[in-house]
């Protein structure tokens, strides 16, 4: 169902009105844009060069080994030529039965100096463009795929029986251990000290989109140490940031990419096509953020206590971030179109637009002295800087963040100094066909790269073509 049909901004802010999507402000000057992009943000000791910043958007493009390939040094020398100066790192495993797939990143002693390889030249090259890497910040992001960990070696945290149904988990599937979570924690700070070595100077705790960490923080009918209190379900990011500023020093910046709000999974109505919630107890015993006597609303208290705890224990950047791709979608990234087999919208994108511009200025409100970087931003199109810039001036967050468009256009920074607005023929869609190869597994190593074929199409046409007659051969031979 297409539903970006606008002509101008004074038809999507009239839409807007019209839906009550009063979180959604849009700047008009060209002038002022600039200007609040231009803006440098302070994380910790680190001054960053600008508010600008691509998400990390994983390739799926790896080694068996988890080495970067072509793909991924592609990837990064794009991303580092086009301007943000807050480039995510990825999902990088801290252990090999914690990938997603088996292409994941993987960082581990025998391939730290292709991980240093790559940073330098994405340095080199920002360098050349800029000027300067010195206000370039590369958080490496930090991750445990838990329940979505390739087949066999699932992990999940607790117990929750719709989230259970969605992915196929029985019920007396073991959750992982207390002491099993304790040894976890050597892993990630093992991670991070590979990383020091490879040239990182800030890394990211992975707490969103279903996976391990991100599910404790959900885990209220979890026993032990790491379940039921706020304080409990926040012991592992807790533990694992005071690690890094222990062991690491104060020179490292530490961040977290925070799930805020769960909501409940959602599956495709057979009559409609559309996406509608599984049936929920009330109240909802599960989750994070969200409203137990209504999930599919956001509740931000516990997120704030959470927030606060892990500020004492060192974070001092955040990355706002809602929902999950595997059960609930278009909570995470409103789009024009489902990836294949998937529900369509089942709301407005503009009512999803609108509760990721509310939650990340509930939360940057709250904690002034923590930038937040803002998510739900590339639905947008066109529209999305007049929509940062407006977020950011008037104090709702402190960074614009883009994931979908950086893949389909990567220079968008350098656009929006160059020219104060973006090229309509370069964004995002948002069809989701990044995602429908994220999602094709039946590739020679297991799983199909993924970019934007639509705009990077001399890379990413040639393997959606391959990916699509694999996809017919199999359906013929049914």
């Amino acid at each position: 169902m297409r539903h970006f049909n606008y002509k101008s901004l004074d038809a999507l802010e009239r839409d807007c009105a019209a839906r009550g999507a009063s979180h959604i402000r849009f700047e008009t000057d060209a002038a002022r844009i600039q200007e609040a992009f231009r803006r440098p943000v302070q994380a910790g000791h680190f001054r960053i060069g600008n508010s600008l910043c691509i998400h990390p958007m994983e390739g799926c493009d790896g080694d068996l080994e988890g080495r970067p390939t072509e793909l991924t040094w592609r990837r990064y020398e794009r991303f580092a030529r086009g301007g943000a100066k807050l480039l995510w790192f990825e999902a990088t495993s801290v252990a090999p039965e914690g990938r997603a797939n088996p292409r994941q990143l993987w960082i581990h002693e025998g391939n730290v100096g292709d991980y240093a390889a790559l940073l330098e030249k994405m340095r080199k090259l920002h360098r050349e463009e800029f000027g300067t890497d010195s206000d370039l910040l590369e958080p490496l992001q930090l991750t445990q795929s838990g329940r979505y960990s390739v087949p066999q070696s699932k992990t999940i945290a607790y117990h929750n029986p719709l989230i259970d149904e969605k992915t196929a988990t029985p019920a007396d599937f073991p959750i992982i251990s207390d002491d099993e979570l304790d040894r976890l924690q050597d892993r990630y700070v093992a991670a991070a000290k590979l990383a020091v070595k490879a040239g990182f100077r800030a890394f990211d705790m992975k707490a969103t989109h279903g996976y391990l960490i991100s599910e404790l923080m959900g885990a209220k009918t979890r026993p032990g140490k790491y379940g039921g209190s706020i304080e409990n379900r926040s012991r592992f990011v807790c533990g694992v940031l005071g690690r890094l500023r222990d062991e690491l020093g104060p020179e490292i910046v530490l961040t977290v990419r925070l799930g805020c709000f769960d909501g409940v999974p959602f599956v495709r109505d057979a009559a409609t096509g559309l996406g509608r919630p599984l049936a929920w107890p009330t109240p909802y015993p599960w989750g994070f953020g969200v409203n137990p006597m209504n999930p599919m609303e956001p509740d931000l208290t516990e997120v704030k206590q959470a927030i606060a705890l892990f500020r004492a224990a060192g974070m001092q950047l955040l990355n706002v971030s809602l929902g999950s791709p595997y059960y609930n979608p278009h909570i995470g990234r409103p789009f024009e179109s489902p990836d294949e087999g998937n529900y369509e919208q089942p709301e407005h994108p503009l009512v999803g637009v609108d509760r990721h511009f509310f939650v990340a200025g509930e939360l940057q409100r709250a904690f002034p002295d923590i930038p937040m970087v803002g998510t739900g931003y590339s639905w947008l199109q066109t529209y999305a800087p007049n929509a940062g810039a407006a977020n950011i001036l008037d104090g709702n967050i402190a960074m614009m963040g883009m994931g979908r468009n950086a893949l389909a256009y990567p220079d968008f920074a350098k656009a929006i100094f160059e020219q104060g607005a973006l090229d309509e023929r370069k964004v995002c869609k948002t069809l989701t066909y990044c995602t429908y190869l994220m999602r094709r597994k039946d590739h020679p190593l297991g799983q199909f790269p993924t970019g934007c074929p639509p705009f990077d199409k001399e890379v990413y046409g040639p393997i959606m073509k391959e990916a699509r007659a694999l996809e017919r051969a199999k359906k013929a031979g049914q």
